[in-house]
């Protein structure tokens, strides 16, 4: 297995390890997840092409849909 890859791996053990943390203490490394999901898309996509990106970019919403959503609302002005 890839490097890419491999990180990819221990980047969804370290989510789903995040998401056991109460809500309190998710904001850190959850912050920190998030910030290094797109260099490891990126790395993925130049190493292995655009099908293992676009799994890995659905692995990323699915894990963060979410605050991802809230980040969406808050930009676009919703409450």
């Amino acid at each position: 297995m890839s490097l890419p890859l491999l990180l990819a791996c221990l980047w969804v053990v370290a989510a789903s390890l995040t998401a056991l943390l109460p809500m309190r203490l998710q904001m850190a490394p959850g912050l920190a997840l998030l910030l290094s999901a797109p260099p490891l898309l990126y790395w993925i996509g130049v190493a292995h092409g655009l099908l293992p990106t676009l799994f890995g970019v659905f692995a990323v919403l699915s894990l963060f849909r979410r605050p991802l959503i809230h980040l969406a609302r808050k930009l676009g002005g919703a409450s």
